[in-house]
């Protein structure tokens, strides 16, 4: 079986390169071929699910070794795969809805005539993706790492005629760079302190380093997780990244480049158990980013952009359960699969609606679009009511562990962590809410566009369509199923561990408590929204909602605390090289020719000036022979 493993990353990264390698004379299959691919892969991860559920759960963990890649002296790297109940979860959860999401593409890019492209793309989003969570090295993870930036580059600006879309692909690449840099110090500290990179002799031996060091790998590690995972300060690439395609958005948010942070995280899990100031620091960027992504989602009427602050806050809290150690770990991974299902829902029903409203993103121009769109209506409303938390839902079972797992951490900072999560619970309810108002329900608001061409809503191809049914039942079922039994906490506890916290609130106190706050957040954007006519332009607002449309203000941080400073020093290193380094250059440069210009001058061809010259010399020679002998 371990055999399978390779070819579960092969089978999309031969894709890619078919596809890219081929040329036009693919375009008419080329879809069709990255799917098949994509399922492929799949049925492949549910043959290798199916062996790991016949072995004890103490071995469940197979290796495949594939060849050395670097070996130098006492360095060797190799480029060697696992897989155990933390990775195979990924691997599912990759390959089913990625699977799904080329299914989708196939509809949604219908008419785009670099469609081939855009699916190998797709192909080498999803190997790097597998690679990443696969690999058994923290140097094999960094290559699928960097080849999940690569895509996510790639598909976030593939309509480059955009300016915008070129823009937001950039400022993703770029900021992501910042946290790659922290995994790249992370390795480099790994390799000086235990003298490898590997998972198990790293994860092994890590209560026995310093604890300054593990701190110092453990902040790194969340650094690059920030990075990919759109956490607070590294949050600013993921709401300009909706200006890819629809479907990016979905396989970005659901199930591979946001979740590949949570994964680092909780594969790391020993270091940060050892190094609890990392770990202290790893709870407060989730619970910061949690209210920072719900408070931006409740004021964007773009729906992508709504949807990537929904995407920020629920990451932040998978942050903070991972931050939790192993209170919280497994719970962090559920919450991450049922998200997973449901976002990845809720993006694909965002682009059925601009599929059917000719790509339009403002909510304010949708209304009553539930009497066009019944099916997308009716897998949106089922995703929607998962992620707000509704009673035995998906989002109310995992949701509601990470809630009671902060408070289980006791103390004042339980409380703290408690009321934070339930807050972001109420303002989860409220802006997906208010998604739900402005775009299915109320009178039409659509207006002709540019062209004069007015919409003409109506339900998307099967191809869009059967993904959407079957996310659905995900975001309905899934919870429940991991609840039953603890079948969930039971397969990933050998790996990620679990302790119970001394909660001092009740677990079913908090359910309640949870669903008081998730009615609140929904009668509270009723009483805004529908029960009054929307206005076509969004009223100008208080300072905090501006501030809320305009990201909280982090381009505007970034640009003054970095940008600017930037471009102050670079001009001034400008200066410096034009009149310290060039002034010295070129002044030497001067000097030397302004001496030279007037030696030239001894030089003029006269026969009496050389020997006037010659009888000069003659004279300084006598002379100071002369004084040298009276000396």
């Amino acid at each position: 079986m371990e055999s399978l493993i390779g070819l579960l990353i092969g089978a999309p990264l031969l894709g890619a390169a078919v596809l890219l390698v081929g040329g036009r004379r693919l375009d008419r299959v080329g879809h069709l071929l990255a799917t098949l691919l994509a399922a492929v892969s799949f049925v492949l991860a549910v043959v290798l699910f199916l062996d790991l559920l016949g072995e004890e759960s103490e071995a469940r963990t197979l290796h495949q070794h594939l060849f050395t890649w670097v070996p130098v002296a006492d360095f060797q790297a190799d480029v060697a795969f696992r897989l155990d109940p933390l990775s195979m979860t990924f691997v599912l959860l990759i390959t089913s809805v990625g699977t799904l999401i080329h299914l989708y593409s196939i509809g949604y890019m219908e008419h785009d005539e670099r469609r081939r492209r855009f699916f190998a793309y797709l192909n080498l989003f999803l190997g790097a993706m597998l690679l990443l969570v696969l690999a058994d090295n923290y140097l094999l993870l960094y290559v699928g790492w960097e080849g999940v930036g690569l895509a996510s580059f790639l598909l976030i600006g593939f309509w480059q005629h955009k300016p915008s879309a070129a823009t937001a692909a950039k400022k993703a690449f770029i900021v992501n760079r910042v946290g790659d840099v922290g995994l790249s110090i992370a390795i480099l500290l790994m390799f000086t302190t235990f003298g490898t990179f590997a998972f198990e002799p790293v994860l092994e031996n890590a209560s026995g380093a310093s604890e300054a060091t593990l701190t110092g790998i453990g902040l790194m590690l969340l650094l690059a997780a920030c990075g990919k995972s759109a956490q607070v300060p590294l949050q600013s690439w993921l709401g300009d990244a909706m200006e890819g395609p629809t479907p990016v958005s979905a396989l970005i948010h659901a199930a591979t480049m946001v979740t590949a942070g949570v994964y680092l995280i909780t594969r790391s899990g020993a270091v940060f158990d050892a190094a609890p100031d990392a770990q202290t620091v790893v709870v407060v960027v989730g619970a910061v980013t949690l209210l920072f992504g719900a408070i931006v989602g409740c004021a964007k009427d773009d729906i992508k952009k709504a949807l990537a602050g929904s995407t920020m806050s629920q990451i932040g809290y998978m942050m903070l359960a991972a931050g939790l150690g192993p209170i919280g770990y497994v719970f962090a991974i559920m919450h991450l699969v049922t998200h997973g299902f449901f976002k990845a829902g809720l993006f694909l029903g965002a682009g059925s609606v601009m599929h059917g409203m000719n790509d339009e993103v403002d909510m304010r121009r949708y209304g009553g679009l539930r009497k066009h769109m019944p099916i997308t209506f009716a897998t949106f409303g089922l995703a929607y009511l998962a992620i707000i938390g509704f009673p035995y839902l998906s989002g109310f079972f995992s949701k509601d562990e990470i809630i009671y797992a902060g408070f289980s951490k006791g103390g004042t900072e339980g409380w703290i962590l408690g009321g934070v999560m339930l807050l972001g619970a109420a303002l989860t309810a409220y802006y997906m809410t208010r998604i739900m108002l402005l775009t299915f329900f109320g009178e039409k608001r659509w207006q002709p566009d540019a062209s004069g061409h007015e919409p003409h809503p109506h339900e998307s191809p099967l191809t869009m369509t059967i993904p959407m049914i079957i996310l659905a039942f995900g975001s309905v079922g899934a919870g429940f199923f991991f609840d039953l039994n603890e079948n969930f906490v039971h397969w990933l506890e050998p790996v990620t561990g679990l302790e119970h916290g001394d909660s001092p609130v009740a677990h079913g106190t908090v359910g309640i408590a949870a669903t008081a706050v998730m009615v609140l957040g929904v009668a509270g954007a009723w009483w805004q929204y529908g029960r009054r006519p929307v206005p076509a332009v969004a009223p100008q607002g208080r300072f905090l909602t501006r501030a809320a449309r305009r990201d909280l203000l982090q381009d505007d941080f970034n640009h003054a605390a970095f940008v600017r400073p930037g471009n102050y020093l670079t001009r001034g290193l400008v200066y410096l090289d034009h009149k310290l380094v060039d002034g010295v250059v070129n002044g030497t440069a001067a000097a030397f020719g302004g001496a030279s210009g007037r030696l030239r001058r001894v030089q003029n061809g006269f026969a009496r000036s050389y020997a006037v010259s010659m009888f000069g010399g003659a004279v300084l020679l006598v002379a100071a022979t002369l004084l040298m002998r009276a000396v």
